[in-house]
This record gives C-alpha cells, sequence and structure tokens, in this order.
C-alpha cells in the first residue's frame, strides 16, 4: 500500500532529526480547484481579481444552515433536539447580520418581514431535514469547521471540513452538509471533488485514510457516501498539482479562457464574459509580475549559476 509523503529532515544531532519546511509553490483550497475545473476565467475573477459578488438568498441560507448545524454540537447531548435548533435558527441569522452587514440587502424590499419570514422558515424545515438523516444525541464530532492543511510537494492545500466524526477504533468519517438536493449520478463525481481533497489532505497530515466520506442533502433528507482508498487519492494527488499546473501557465501569460456550460446562467459574472458577449477587464499587472517572478526563482533553483 501507498504510504503518505514525509517533509523532507535533517538531522541536528545523533537521534534527533528536525522537520525541514517545504517551499511553497501555490495554494489551492477545494472551491478554487473547483472553479478552475468548471471555468478558468471564473476562477480569474474570483481569485486573482477579486471581483465582489452580489450575495443571494440561497448562499446566505446554507451559512446560515451550517451555523446552527455547528452550534448545535455546542449543547450536551440530550439537549440537541429539533426544537433547540430551531430556535438557534433567528440567534444565528442575528449573528451573520452582525459579521457580514452586506446580507440585509437581502431583504431591503421586504417592508413586511413576509419574505425573511419564509425565508427563514425554509432554514428551519434544511434543519429538520437533517435530523431525519442522523441523531446528534448519539454523536461526539471530534471536529466541527476544522481547518484542514498540508503542503505536499511544494503546493498547499487547505480547506474547512464541516464535521470530523472519530471511533474508537481511529476510523475517520468526513461529514459536508449541503443544502442543496443530491445530484443525479452523473454528477456524482463532482460532488466527491470536495470530499477527495479533504481525505488527501487528512491522508498527509495524519497517516490514516478516512473510512467514509459523506455529503448529507438537506434539501431531500439523502446522503451520499464514498470510501477512498490511497492508490486513489496519490491519483487525486497529481490530478491537483496538474490543475495547479495548469492555473501557474494561465498566469504567466494572462489567459484565462472561458468555460461556457449551463452553469454559466447562475454566475455573477457574465457582463464580463466574452462568451456571454461581455468585455473581460485587462489582466492585473501584478499578477503578471509576481508570476515572472516565480518563474525566475524557479530557474534558479534548477540552473544555478556557475
Amino acid at each position: 500500500m501507498a504510504t503518505p509523503q514525509r517533509a523532507e529532515t535533517v538531522a541536528t544531532r545523533p537521534g534527533d532529526t528536525v522537520e525541514l519546511p517545504q517551499p511553497v509553490v501555490g495554494s489551492l483550497s477545494p472551491s478554487r480547484a473547483s472553479d478552475f475545473k468548471t471555468c478558468p476565467l471564473l476562477y480569474r475573477f474570483r481569485t486573482i481579481d477579486r471581483l465582489p459578488e452580489p450575495p443571494s438568498r440561497a448562499a446566505a441560507r446554507g451559512t446560515l444552515v451550517h451555523s446552527v448545524l455547528e452550534r448545535l454540537y455546542d449543547r450536551p447531548a440530550a439537549e440537541r433536539t429539533v426544537e433547540a435548533a430551531h430556535n438557534d435558527v433567528e440567534r444565528a441569522w442575528r449573528l451573520l447580520l452582525e459579521s457580514e452587514p452586506d446580507l440585509a440587502s437581502l431583504f431591503a424590499d421586504d417592508s413586511d418581514g413576509a419574505d425573511l419570514s419564509a425565508w427563514l422558515a425554509s432554514a428551519r424545515d434544511l434543519v429538520s431535514n437533517y435530523f431525519e438523516l442522523e441523531d446528534p444525541r448519539r454523536l461526539e464530532p471530534a471536529a466541527r469547521e476544522e481547518l484542514v492543511e498540508v503542503v505536499a510537494d511544494g503546493l498547499r492545500l487547505r480547506g474547512y471540513v464541516d464535521r470530523l466524526d472519530i471511533s474508537p477504533a481511529g476510523d475517520i468519517r468526513v461529514v459536508d452538509y449541503k443544502t442543496g438536493a443530491i445530484p443525479r449520478e452523473a454528477f456524482e463525481a463532482k460532488a466527491l471533488f470536495q470530499m477527495k481533497f479533504y481525505a488527501l489532505v487528512l491522508w498527509r497530515t495524519r497517516g490514516v485514510v478516512p473510512r467514509v466520506l459523506q455529503l448529507m442533502y438537506l434539501a431531500d433528507s439523502s446522503t451520499l457516501s464514498y470510501q477512498p482508498d490511497a492508490d486513489e487519492l496519490i491519483r487525486f494527488e497529481r490530478t491537483l498539482h496538474a490543475i495547479w499546473k495548469a492555473i501557474a501557465a494561465a498566469t504567466a501569460t494572462g489567459d484565462f479562457r472561458p468555460s461556457p456550460s449551463r452553469l454559466c446562467d447562475w454566475c455573477s459574472f457574465q457582463a464580463l464574459c466574452p462568451a456571454k458577449g461581455g468585455t473581460t477587464p485587462e489582466f492585473p499587472a501584478d499578477a503578471l509580475a509576481a508570476a515572472t517572478r516565480d518563474r525566475r526563482a524557479a530557474r534558479a533553483k534548477v540552473e544555478p549559476e556557475l
């Protein structure tokens, strides 16, 4: 069986070693890697140009429900009831507004509060559906909203895991909440991309391949489970490095091309996309300059001066 990579070490005195930090050539999260796979131009707008996107009720509801489910496990096991979770919805919304005041614009035209009330009710419905999938009184998660991070062959991989469950035997289950419906079979691979990313990072950092990757789809009370293996994660890691290589090449030239698909209908940047008749802004000069510096530094490492 393949084993996880280890950082380079150096002996400081007989019997002692010190781990040497790996040089970082790039950084990827599952969302940014997925952006590039979906549409390189989308990746550019979000990651390089850092263009703002208007808030949406669907995205805000997802954040809200995640917050409620995370806080649910702050309670003693016996108090993790659907009623308690429902009561947390409005409080979680107030806290979300405090941290992201722009979300208030979602209901700026809601003079009588009817839209907000219906929206909060829909969030409570999703929370109710969670309780159809499992009983939180019987669980004690090892971690919630856990930052997982590793540098593998110079590429930093990092992201936040909704929940980690670890059995007494040491088996790891990675859980992610989704507020949509379970995807059709043809789109399962896309749905599992994020989970394989987390599985790879956990394997590299803990030396254990997670036993189960589980997506919980709250809109229709469904689950999608998958059991990865080490060989598959090695192949997935190669895929991530290939994605980063393609990102670096595009950054070096400023050539991030659109990849039209049905997902374009939900894109915030249609007015800037040539595939939709828009005009793409000039590529940021500082991004090109940074890419040039990175290429020169890489050449210097493999072609030292004599």
